[in-house]
């Protein structure tokens, strides 16, 4: 007999049918043998009509009061799904957030869970009741025992939340499609439904807008090793798989707020090959890294930076022994970007610099949480180590620093985040100063027969912020990131220029982000009343961009896949304004309007594409 915590989302709760029809799949379930949980969102569009009804009584209503309003809508589907069971004979009960013993963080619309009190249903799940639990909210640890939610995703992570505290055998997750699919089938109905996806690539997709799962569930699901499948509300398909690593034992003490970087990884066996000046048009970047691709280069970091007038600076990373490879194709093809315009003063010129080595933190933790890369880089700044490049995914911040400093970068950030010894990772020569084992870089392993490319995700609710001439010293980046922590404004990718220029003999560079659209203009008045007194230069924001991402822990030691990411923009004359990538994602900044057409001609290029069309219903 399996122990099994179900979800089901809004849509499969919409109405009365519908509460039956999830009643006699759970009742059928129980008749296996199982025991049962279920966990449910509100029914329907009742969350979306009890904000606009406190809109009419105040444009600005009170956070506490909205807590409490919006909790009642899950308190309706429970009573309403438990009655549903107790007609077809089968013993259910039906308890809140508070109740059932979620206990969160007194921060009411966004509260991260700390614990679950098991001892109520665990009782009841021995008597052989189903338990109907309410998502989306638990109650605060404070005496006043206020009622507190989730936030977006809240009910996806309660079901987690609950399942690893019960450890359960695995968690359901009920919702309008099929399973994973290779992208969002609204924007192309040929999406293809996959059987598995790891944690760490489900993390990034989910984390780029892909909306079957929220990022917070998946990131419980990895770090408490509770198995996930997401399924189909409508059919009996077997839907997709999250896979995990082993749990490393975790406390379910503070479960949602324990340390957002799991882990520091350092890799010594690198070096950095930078083209400046190269033209800002579609192709460019196709042209170099097919290039590269030919010659069998495998590529680690690339980053491309915000363009400064009709040119551009692209850097990347190689291991040492293919540096001399990389470089010849590099100097090779330099005098073929150059500007038809004006050769002379816009030739592409080509820098190599040897003894580099990448830092790293990585996290699922870190996810919406303001302040996590400016800690790092205030944690390299205080330690003396200036960053040479800066590169971001959803679950890792990765700078690339002197070798010569690598040693003492790694024991700064080991310090800081409290990164004890067998859990920090290397690569290449040199003793780690966190003594542990060597570990490899902490991105999950490809699944069996796995395509390097497993998804396409695109998010169009991004700003740009570029902040031009930052004095290239130690401790900008810390003070930056820092003041957008403080003002609670999350950054998603961070790029250093690499073209440097020396102003009233201070170095400079370009530092460009990005940050959610909601964020922009607040995060570029902010940054321009500091500016000024920081000797910064100025501050622009572009709110017209879309992030075009591919992800897939196969690209690793796969030449070639960035490439063709780079070729499918290309041929629909659709220019990369920013490039940034992680050890399992490459991401693409372009112009809004054609972010749509640059997800189609990607998921199109890496042939993801199904036989069978899916409609997601109303």
């Amino acid at each position: 007999m399996a122990l099994i915590v179900q979800k089901y989302g809004g849509t499969s709760v919409g109405s009365v049918e519908r509460i039956q029809a999830v009643a006699q799949r759970v009742y059928k379930t129980v008749k296996a043998g199982n025991s049962i949980v279920v966990v449910v969102s509100a029914m329907g569009k009742t969350t979306d009509g009890l904000v606009k009804l406190a809109t009419e009584i105040s444009p600005n209503p009170n956070r506490r009061e909205m807590d409490m309003l919006l909790s009642t809508g899950e308190q309706v589907t429970i009573a309403l799904l438990s009655m549903a069971l107790q007609e077809l004979g089968q013993p259910a009960i039906s308890m809140t957030g508070a109740q059932v013993g979620i206990v969160t963080e007194a921060e009411h619309s966004r509260a991260r869970i700390l614990h679950i009190e098991t001892t109520r249903l665990t009782r009841h799940i021995n008597a052989g009741k189903v338990v109907v639990v309410a998502g989306f909210q638990g109650i605060s640890s404070v005496g006043e025992m206020e009622i507190t939610t989730l936030g977006r995703g809240g009910s996806d992570t309660s079901a987690v939340a609950i399942a690893a505290a019960l450890k359960a055998n695995f968690c359901e997750i009920y919702t309008d499609v099929p399973g994973i699919l290779t992208t969002d089938p609204r924007l192309v109905a040929e999406a293809q439904l996959m059987d598995a996806i790891s944690c760490d690539e489900m993390l990034e997709l989910a984390s780029l807008g892909a909306k079957v799962l929220h990022p917070r569930a998946v990131e419980i699901a990895r770090n408490y090793g509770v198995p996930l499948v997401v399924r189909s509300s409508w059919t009996d398909q077997p839907g997709t798989w999250v896979t995990s690593a082993k749990p490393q034992g975790r406390s379910l003490i503070n479960l949602e707020i324990a340390r957002p970087v799991d882990a520091v990884e350092f890799d010594t066996d690198q070096a950095k090959v930078a083209l400046l000046r190269v033209p800002d048009k579609p192709g460019i970047a196709a042209r170099l890294f097919g290039e590269i691709s030919r010659q069998k280069v495998d590529v680690d970091l690339i980053i491309q930076s915000v363009h400064e007038g009709n040119s551009n600076d692209i850097a990347f990373t190689v291991t040492t022994p293919v540096l001399r490879r990389a470089e010849a194709v590099a100097t090779a093809i330099a005098p073929a970007l150059r500007s038809q315009s004006n050769p002379k003063l816009e030739e592409a010129e080509v820098m190599v610099e040897h003894n580099i080595a990448k830092v790293s933190i990585a996290g699922a933790g870190m996810i919406g949480r303001p302040g996590v890369a400016a800690k790092m880089f205030a944690t390299l700044a205080e330690a003396g180590v200036n960053i040479q490049m800066i590169s971001t995914s959803e679950v890792k911040v990765s700078c690339v620093v002197d070798a010569a400093e690598c040693d003492r970068a790694v024991t700064a950030l080991c310090t800081a985040f409290e990164i004890e010894a067998g859990e920090q990772g290397s690569r290449g020569a040199g003793e780690s100063p966190c003594p542990s084992a060597p570990l490899p870089l902490r991105s999950s392993a490809p699944l069996p027969n796995c395509p390097p490319v497993r998804g396409v995700a695109l998010d169009l609710n991004q700003a740009r912020l570029a902040i031009r001439q930052l004095p290239d010293r130690p401790g900008m980046a810390a003070k930056l990131f820092g003041l957008l922590a403080q003002h609670n404004i999350s950054v998603d990718m961070i790029i250093q220029s690499q073209r440097c220029r020396v102003i009233d003999g201070v170095p400079r560079r370009d530092i460009a982000f990005t940050v959610s659209r909601i964020d922009g203009q607040n995060a570029r008045e902010m940054l321009t009343q500091v500016a000024a007194e920081l000797g910064w230069g100025e501050v622009v924001l572009d709110s017209a961009i879309a992030k075009v991402s591919i992800v897939g822990a196969g690209m690793l030691g796969q030449p070639g896949v960035a490439a063709k990411m780079f070729e499918a923009l290309a041929q629909q004359q659709i220019n990369i304004q920013m490039i940034a990538t992680s050890e399992i994602k490459i991401s693409c900044v372009v112009a809004q309007e054609q972010g749509v057409k640059a997800l189609q001609a990607i998921h199109a290029a890496f042939e993801l594409a199904g036989s069978e069309k899916f409609f997601v219903p109303v």
